[in-house]
């Protein structure tokens, strides 16, 4: 197991390189011009644009400007908001917990109702539960996560008015406020990431219990339990483990719109006030923030495949 890690983490060292080059030059490339925006726009006179292209370091060429970049990545420094002023890597320290706690929220919530439905769902194929599961699962799957969220909003905050429509408490001044305005939050992102798990955790579940080591386990006078929990859905749980790891990358994505619907300052609002104000060190960073994310979980990925399967092991 140490071996596999290891070349793991060896592997990521180039991976990273070339995402870094990749992502800065992307952002660099978009449209727009940072120095004119921050200059007045387009009555800004050439002089003072000029200076400011200078006084950024965007007069440099590319490659410089991409060295020192990513010298500030190494150490953290991502750079001074163009739009704030303040230090890039300040705003994601502050914001950064916040979208992490949403997301863990999220995967509370995800993870117990995929394996409950899933197996609720593979066990009973064909019937009408299963078809019930399908049909709810297709209809979440094709529902974007803001209409989501807005049917959440109207139903619990407005019509019922159980839950507050908006804002966020963070978890260490009061851990029943966080609870209190994450759940729709939470819920809202959940609904695809889980009708996905269903499906998925659904079909490997129905494929391998017509196996033979199952019709084993059967014959050799296993509960339900040991052969379904212990047998059968650890062998269905492979491909689900994947496309648990692939669903962060949709979370941190969600996470953007469901923020601002819900006006918690996180990353994802962070990023599009960046956007909307052509601010290049945040983009940067965030976008940075959001791909070695999901670099690392398919790390996670991988090593959970070496203890489920151990031949991956060795491969």
């Amino acid at each position: 197991m140490a071996s596999l890690i290891l070349r793991r983490l060896i592997i990521l060292v180039p991976l990273l390189a070339i995402v870094s080059f990749v992502l800065f030059s992307l952002v660099v490339l978009i449209p727009g011009d940072a120095a004119t925006t921050l200059a007045g726009g387009g009555d800004a006179s050439v002089a003072d644009i000029e200076r400011i292209r200078s006084e950024l370091g965007l007069d440099r060429p590319f490659l410089v400007q991409y060295g020192s970049w990513l010298w500030g990545v190494l150490h953290l420094d991502f750079g001074v908001s163009l739009d704030s002023g303040t230090p890039v890597a300040a705003e994601l320290l502050a914001r950064l917990p916040i979208t992490l706690s949403l997301v863990v929220a999220t995967m509370i919530v995800t993870i117990p109702l995929a394996l409950g439905l899933g197996i609720w769902s593979g066990l009973r194929a064909g019937h009408g539960e299963d078809r019930a599961v399908l049909a709810g699962t297709s209809l979440a799957i094709a529902m974007p996560p803001f209409w989501v969220a807005l049917l959440l909003v109207s139903l619990f905050a407005v019509v019922l008015r159980w839950l507050p429509p908006a804002g966020y408490t963070p978890f260490s001044e009061d851990p029943a406020g966080w609870l209190h305005r994450i759940v729709l939050p939470a819920l809202a992102l959940a609904a695809f990431p889980v009708a996905v798990l269903v499906r998925q955790l659904r079909g490997g579940l129905v494929d391998t219990m017509h196996k033979a080591f199952i019709r084993t386990a059967w014959a050799k006078g296993g509960s339900p339990r040991q052969v379904v929990l212990g047998h059968a859905l650890k062998s269905a749980a492979m491909p689900a483990v994947t496309v648990l790891g692939l669903q962060v990358a949709t979370l941190l994505g969600g996470s953007v719109v469901i923020e601002q619907v819900f006006t918690i300052p996180g990353i994802g609002s962070y990023l599009l006030n960046a956007i909307n104000t052509q601010d290049l060190p945040a983009i940067q960073a965030v976008a940075l923030v959001f791909v070695v994310t999901n670099v690392l979980v398919s790390l996670v990925v991988d090593l959970t495949y070496g203890v489920l399967n151990p031949k991956v092991r060795t491969s």
